[in-house]
């Protein structure tokens, strides 16, 4: 087997990889990240990993260092060694847990993501906004999955609920339980193809990743009836050779999804709303009331719904406040290099 054959390798990896392989490294996907160990995939099978010092020495912030479904050129040894990262074709990234102003890659290299939500209490169009937000800025093809169709009453009203916010973004309802509808997602997992689920805890993730697989490879759990909420049965997130050829990336639940970029996802997202402030009498207009709104008028023509108006506003702030976050970021890691630099220049003219 060569490094071409373990799926996702293009012709970008080849450019990128050309003078590494002359330097005399190898090539291999991370397939399994914990706490800074790697688990590659190889065309020899798979080895164990670490990062050099010098990456972690030279890595600006943790988006630098490899993710899931990276690229990477290594050498061999107990442990091998990670020296460098190939070039990203697409990253879906959220805010780091906590207060760091910084970016985690959930998966790297992805060809669509699938957006899955359970079609019980779980349901909730707002999420899926946020969702598709970060899906489009990722530049992968977000694909919306809903699973539980078997347990939903309403269905037809719930999948024109979310077509009417999800433009041009293929929509499938399916049951995990019962295989029903699970043909419909068989296109996007083709040979050399990298899937990644996303999506809350208890939607059904490790159940669709299991029939995908052909076998139990992820331990299921029944969700709460109260709320529909569910634990989480993956620990981590994890590139899985599929028996179809494809690569899928099983991701742990996630109770929030905080953006980290919104910039064009945004925009992709809330296209309706986009094309419809075009028309707006002033052009840096917020549709906050300001005379001659086309939003405005259109939420009240019943064209437009307010909440989507809402979670639009909503959104934006929460991207200028990361913004803000990241520009005082920059600035102080701009002055901490000035005061390094003018000690060393101090201390040389003392010399």
């Amino acid at each position: 087997m060569n490094v071409t054959e373990l799926g996702g390798w293009s012709t970008t990896c080849d450019r990128a990889f050309a003078p590494w392989a002359e330097a005399g490294f190898e090539a291999g996907r991370v397939a399994l990240e914990h706490r800074g160990a790697y688990q590659l995939l190889t065309p020899t099978g798979e080895l164990s990993a670490g990062v050099t010092g010098q990456f972690c020495h030279q890595a600006e912030g943790e988006q630098a260092f490899p993710a899931v479904g990276d690229w990477v050129a290594f050498h061999r040894g107990d442990p091998a060694t990670i020296h460098a990262v190939l070039p990203r074709q697409s990253e879906f990234v959220r805010k780091a847990a906590g207060g760091k102003t910084e970016g985690q890659v959930v998966a790297a290299n992805l060809d669509t993501v699938f957006l899955v939500m359970g079609l019980d209490g779980d349901f909730n169009l707002r999420r899926i906004e946020r969702y598709l937000v970060a899906a489009w800025e990722s530049r992968a093809t977000p694909v919306i999955v809903l699973n539980k169709a078997d347990t939903c009453p309403n269905l037809d009203d719930l999948l024109d609920q979310v077509e009417s916010i999800a433009f041009g973004v293929p929509v499938h309802a399916v049951s995990a339980a019962t295989g029903a509808g699970l043909e419909q997602l068989a296109p996007y997992l083709g040979p050399g193809q990298t899937v990644a689920l996303i999506g809350s805890s208890g939607v059904g993730k490790s159940t669709l990743t299991n029939h995908f697989l052909g076998g139990q490879y992820q331990a299921t759990q029944a969700v709460r009836e109260d709320d529909s909420r569910g634990r989480h049965t993956t620990t981590g997130r994890h590139l899985l050779p599929l028996p179809s050829g494809a690569l899928l990336i099983d991701t742990p639940g996630m109770r929030e999804l905080q953006l980290w970029t919104t910039s064009e996802g945004l925009e992709a997202t809330f296209a309706d709303i986009e094309e419809l402030a075009e028309d707006c009498r002033f052009r840096d207009c917020r549709h906050q009331g300001e005379p001659g709104c086309a939003v405005e008028e259109a939420i009240a023509a019943g064209d437009l719904s307010q909440h989507r108006l809402h979670s639009y506003h909503k959104l934006q702030r929460e991207q200028q406040r990361i913004d803000q976050r990241q520009d005082a970021r920059t600035a102080s890691n701009s002055k901490r290099r000035w005061k390094t630099i003018h000690k060393a220049m101090r201390n040389h003219t003392k010399g």
